[in-house]
């Protein structure tokens, strides 16, 4: 049960794994035809003009954020240092609830396609769609360069192809699904994914568990005879208390401020189907990280951690070695197309938000000023899906040989630090203005970028610096409620009339929805005055 690194066929072409992938590209592909007869509008294109239902939603939400960092990942942490391994798994799904209270419902109620429709409906429309469209951007292309690099390197050992390659090929199908077929397209993709990950890895973690009995108990015991009782115990990955709290913060929030994560809250019909959507997907989310906890002890126990780190230093290929080790080379190349699934999936995401911040944050919102015609607006919306496809293979083989680790904690931190706060305080303070949105936005951003550039991250295990100038390796810590703290005080410093009078009908409409009007009060006796409680007239969205 003990494969050894020569014994194991990862890196080898794998018939099962090819033939695997090319039935999931044929399906995926026919439902793009499918959904392409269907996308006609723009609102079709960038949120399947709010036909998905809540429980579609929730599956698609859980297979856009269960990426290959998830599953090879996780596993592969906890395969190589135990307990430890699942912070990033906790940090990631506590922050589902702060999406569930505090982002679902009012995005859906306020925004049309991007999180930038909720911050500027009560502020002046350019700068701060200007600023929304940095961090957005930001987040999206650091994100794409570690999924992309990341799908070079594991398809490169899971299906012996070149490393561009396989680049080329993910960025050429994620082309396609959003090319043509849009948010629709992309939404089933999402949904098939979803289904066959959670379907191979329930398979795997039975597997791993039959030999145990169905215990979990006895491979946790298995795991600490084999390695010390330090297996079961925290402290090992992230030893600096500091640096935990930061990392989860960064974490946490970050969940609640990625925008192909908050786009999906526009392809249902309401704010109702919107929660409910999130309550899915963090069950699914959920059980899908226990799965991984079973697998990662079971990789350690199974394949030794020795076998695991000779084939890749990270521990990435822990899950496809564990499904060699049970089941051979059939489920082997099973799990490798779905890992190769999983990126695609997540890809295609990416890039129809970052479509939706060029066309409709800055085109039709910046450039047009509202005017984009329809069919203006979905051909600048095709284009730019199409130059951050290019973009995302370029990329992905220009930095084939960096660390992607330190992109994708730049991505959760600049999402938390600059997306989070400007939403968050749209929503719940009167007093937020335009110039605090737009230093909010920056200075997460620029902030996030700076830091873990100066982070041992960067500093000590990318560049080979004896030290770093910041301590941390992950700021959330800091540029969370630097952000926060700086839009707090540019807008008691530059108060916005116009904004703060708009504050009812937002929060109106984050409570009611569009199209039910205020209730309007007014003095009894006056001439001419509408009754009290009858509602006036409906504002223009």
């Amino acid at each position: 049960m003990n494969p050894s690194t020569a014994g194991t066929r990862i890196g080898q072409p794998n018939t099962t794994a090819i033939l695997f992938f090319l039935l999931f590209v044929g399906i995926t592909l026919a439902i793009t035809y499918w959904a392409a007869r269907k996308t006609k509008t723009t609102s079709e294109f960038f949120a399947a003009g709010g036909g998905i239902s809540a429980a579609q939603n929730g599956f698609a939400l859980a297979g856009d954020f269960m990426s290959a960092a998830s599953f090879l990942g996780i596993a592969g942490l906890v395969a190589t240092s135990g307990f430890d391994g699942l912070i990033y798994s906790v940090g990631w799904l506590v922050g589902w609830p702060v999406v569930t209270f505090l982002v679902a419902e009012p995005l859906r109620n306020l925004g049309k396609y991007t999180f930038a429709d909720v911050v500027a409906y009560r502020l002046k429309q350019t700068p701060v769609r200007l600023s929304a469209a940095v961090g957005t951007l930001t987040v999206v292309v650091f994100y794409l360069i570690a999924q992309m690099v990341g799908a070079g390197n594991l398809i490169r050992l899971l299906f012996g192809l070149s490393y561009e390659t396989a680049v080329v090929i993910v960025g050429a199908v994620m082309i396609l699904y959003v090319l043509f077929g849009g948010m629709i397209a992309t939404t089933w993709v999402q949904i098939v994914k979803a289904v066959l990950l959670l379907g191979g890895a329930t398979a795997l973690a039975g597997a791993v568990l039959y030999p145990f009995g169905f215990s979990p108990t006895a491979l946790f015991r298995e795991a600490a005879n084999r390695y010390g009782p330090e297996a079961l115990a925290p402290g090992k990955l992230v030893s600096n208390p500091l640096e935990a709290v930061s990392l989860g913060v960064a974490l946490m929030f970050g969940t609640a401020g990625l925008p192909h994560i908050l786009m999906r809250f526009y392809t249902v019909p309401d704010a109702k189907a919107a929660r409910t959507s999130v309550f899915y997907a963090t069950g699914l989310i959920g059980f899908f990280y226990l799965v991984t906890f079973i697998l990662g002890f079971g990789a350690s126990v199974l394949v030794g951690r020795q076998a695991i780190i000779g084939v890749d230093k990270g521990g990435n290929m822990a899950a496809p070695m564990l499904a060699e080790a049970v089941g051979g080379t059939g489920f082997l190349g099973f799990i490798s197309a779905v890992s190769f699934a999983t990126i695609l999936a997540v890809v295609a995401g990416l890039t129809l938000s970052g479509a939706a911040a060029l066309s409709h944050d800055l085109w039709s919102s910046v450039v047009r000023k509202g005017h984009a015609p329809e069919a203006e607006q979905l051909k600048v919306a095709r284009i730019s899906s199409l130059l951050l496809g290019i973009l995302a293979v370029l990329l992905g083989v220009l930095f084939k040989n960096q660390n992607v680790a330190f992109m994708v904690g730049l991505a959760f931190a600049i999402a938390a630090s600059a997306n989070f706060p400007a939403l968050l305080l749209s929503m719940l303070w009167k007093g937020f203005t335009t110039k605090g949105a737009v230093a909010s936005m920056l200075t997460g951003s620029l902030s996030a970028v700076l830091l873990i550039f100066l982070s041992p991250t960067v500093q000590v295990d990318l560049l080979g610096n004896a030290s770093a100038l910041f301590p941390l390796k992950n700021p959330g810590i800091v540029t969370l409620p630097l952000s926060f703290v700086v839009g707090w005080v540019v807008s008691l410093l530059s108060p916005e009339a116009e904004a703060s009078r708009r504050f009812a009908e937002v929060e109106h409409r984050m409570h009611v929805g569009a199209g039910v009007p205020p209730p309007v009060t007014v003095p009894t006796g006056v001439a001419g005055s509408v009754p009290p409680g009858v509602p006036e007239a409906p504002q223009k969205d």
